[in-house]
């Protein structure tokens, strides 16, 4: 029969356990679904033969908290939750969030700030010589000398801060096994130093001679040329099939040593993951508070990849997840949603099937999963590689399988749509069993910016590629008879993004009609090449100089250009205007942003609606007649996948 894990000695004793194995200390709520990384990690161990139990929220102010499962038999297994605790706590602009998508209620501050730190600290006050284990994002990211944007300088490895043993980074499925199976067999945790996917840290000089010595960490913290080198360095040693061991060095004593990544793991290897017997919720003592509200989002939505070739320099995937596709069989997601259809809440909709990018079902050309991937170059941008193997005829039949699966009406597509890798299809089958079928009325898509400038620092490719998906999108909408409109991802403020660079982009949405309700400033977290940039104002590719917005005045007038009509951010663009020497795009020309002075009514409302009487009164022969209507939605989602 199944049943959640343990969470309390009542628990315990209902199971027969006397002492666990390993208790697992998470800053989200528990919720036993695969979407959740503890969840995988938990089962996984279970399946293995290993009891677990999970102490989750712990109050870190009272050492007894972590006392309430007893002391594990081998260790302790550590995160932060499914989201970095600092980007889960604050904004862009570091003020505290009201909401926690992975807490009862969605109450804020059930976790301390830099978790992971917290959480082994309060460990250790009681069991000193304990093994820990930390992982999930916000170890895995922090696993190196990283700069850290909530303090503004450059920190030490987790693994140093947290007081931790081992770090098993990236998602960690087969160095958690390797991890578990070396502490049952009796070995002392300070002598697992061999295992992929893991980092340990070792006084021990030999450890480093078959190693690429990295800068020490003095030295990144002094010189930010410095760390830009370090930081690339790593950057083209994340391929589990190329990369060397890495090397970090503290005061010329202590050396963090890096493993390379584990390798992908097999379509054979994804099915078992997701075929673990689940309980698919949150657990019922979150009931009274009103429960888990992250479950929404993932409940009825099926999980068919990992990993991302797409190369958005934002994106953290590539240290975490990594640049090879992963996949599971048509099978299993099939099965799993037939099991979803039982669910008494199922309405008939499965509401995702992707991933990081939902049309990547493959590697990105053959070569990858024995060679692994490029370290000098991209898939996708600047241009697209010529070695790229474009193929959406396994996802489309995936999704036709899933269109017959009893009780399922409607199966959409809402993780992030590559839409150049949709373009360099040999036909439109995919786009045009996307708009058919899965789309809303609505289709999510992140160009992110206009401006080939700031384009080539996102690691996007050239605007046109964008433009010709939108009249492809277009096109296929009209024959099928359907009125469907594309919502663009934008970033402001981004490397490399000048006042000029986002005045072009407000011409854009000028001239496209789009009006924009949310818009995402860039957000520097750790381990992304636009954060190296962001500190260092290097970029690490070439070494050379990137220009940076970081004036909080600049940064809110290239926020409120992309949305111009907004009456509140009236003097921010006029002020933006005329710095930038376009004073042309003040006035009441056709072309213009804003009108030369305030309205009491919005300018641009009476605008439309005068454009709109002359329509009524001409019988639409208006040259603006026919135009597609403007777009006003956004997602709310902005921090986790765009594609």
């Amino acid at each position: 029969m199944s049943r959640f894990l343990p969470v309390s000695k009542r628990d315990m004793k209902e199971r027969g356990i006397d002492q666990l194995d390993f208790v697992y200390v998470c800053g989200d709520a528990y919720v036993d679904h695969p979407s959740f990384g503890a969840a995988i990690i938990c089962r996984l161990l279970e399946l293995h033969g290993y009891s677990v139990g999970i102490i989750a929220q712990p109050d870190w102010k009272n050492d007894n908290s972590i006392n309430i499962l007893g002391e594990p038999k081998y260790g302790f297994l550590v995160s932060a939750g499914n989201m970095d605790s600092m980007v889960n706590h604050y904004s862009v602009s570091k003020h505290r969030r009201d909401f926690d998508n992975y807490s009862p209620g969605g109450k804020i501050g059930l976790r301390p700030d830099y978790a992971t730190i917290v959480y082994c600290n309060l460990i250790r006050h009681t069991y000193k010589e304990k093994p820990i284990i930390i992982g999930g994002i916000e170890a895995s990211l922090r696993r190196l000398g990283h700069y850290d944007y909530w303090s503004n300088k450059v920190r030490r490895s987790i693994l140093l801060d947290s007081g931790a043993d081992i770090i098993s980074y990236g998602m960690g499925e087969r160095s958690i096994i390797e991890i578990a199976d070396c502490l049952a067999s009796g070995m002392d945790v300070k002598d697992i130093t061999y295992i992929d996917g893991t980092v340990f840290k070792s006084r021990d000089k030999s450890f480093t001679e078959d190693g690429i010595i990295l800068p020490c960490f003095e030295d990144i913290k002094a010189n930010k040329e410095t760390y830009a080198r370090s930081f690339y360095t790593q950057y083209i040693n994340t391929d589990p099939f190329t990369a060397k061991k890495l090397v970090e060095t503290y005061d010329n004593a202590m050396f963090v040593i890096q493993n390379p990544p584990q390798k992908p793991l097999s379509q054979q290897e994804m099915d078992d993951i997701y075929a673990i017997d689940y309980m698919r919720t949150y657990h019922p003592m979150y009931e009274k508070d009103g429960g888990i509200p992250a479950i929404k989002e993932v409940k009825f939505s099926l999980i068919s990849n990992r990993g991302c070739f797409g190369g958005c320099s934002f994106c953290a995937l590539t240290f975490h997840q990594g640049r090879i596709i992963q996949t599971r069989s048509h099978e299993s997601i099939v099965k799993e949603a037939e099991l979803i259809t039982k669910d008494k809440d199922f309405k008939g909709y499965i509401h995702d099937v992707g991933g990081p990018t939902a049309n990547f079902r493959q590697p990105s050309c053959k070569k990858q999963l024995t060679k692994g991937v490029c370290t000098n170059r991209q898939c996708l941008a600047p241009q697209k590689c010529p070695n790229l193997e474009v193929d959406h005829k396994d996802y489309v039949s995936l999704l036709r399988k899933l269109r017959k699966v009893p009780k399922v009406k409607k199966v959409f597509v809402r993780s992030g749509v590559r839409f150049d890798y949709a373009m360099y299809g040999k036909d439109d089958t995919f786009i045009r069993e996307l708009c058919k079928y899965h789309v809303s009325g609505q289709l999510k898509v992140a160009p992110e910016h206009i401006s080939n400038n700031v384009l080539k620092y996102l690691g996007k490719p050239d605007i046109s590629v964008y433009n010709s998906f939108c009249k492809k999108y277009e096109k296929i909408n009209k024959e099928l008879g359907l009125k469907q409109y594309l919502v663009p991802y934008l970033m402001s403020s981004h490397p490399g993004s000048t006042l000029d660079d986002a005045i072009a982009l407000a011409e854009y949405l000028r001239d496209h009609h789009l009006n924009p309700e949310q818009v995402q400033d860039f957000y520097p977290t750790p381990s992304t090449i636009s954060t190296t940039m962001y500190y260092t104002e290097i970029d690490p590719r070439d070494m050379k100089a990137v220009y940076i917005c970081k004036n909080p005045h600049e940064k809110a007038m290239q926020r409120a250009l992309i949305q111009y009509k907004r009456p509140e951010n009236y003097d921010l663009v006029k002020e933006a205007l005329i710095k930038a020497g376009r004073e042309d795009l003040i006035g009441f020309g056709e072309n213009c942003l804003i009108p030369p002075r305030k309205f009491k009514q919005d300018f641009h409302d009476k605008k439309r609606q005068s454009s709109k009487d002359n329509k009524n009164t001409s019988n639409n022969n208006s040259p603006r007649a026919g135009k597609k209507p403007r777009m006003n939605k956004s997602s709310n989602n902005r921090n986790n996948k765009r594609k």
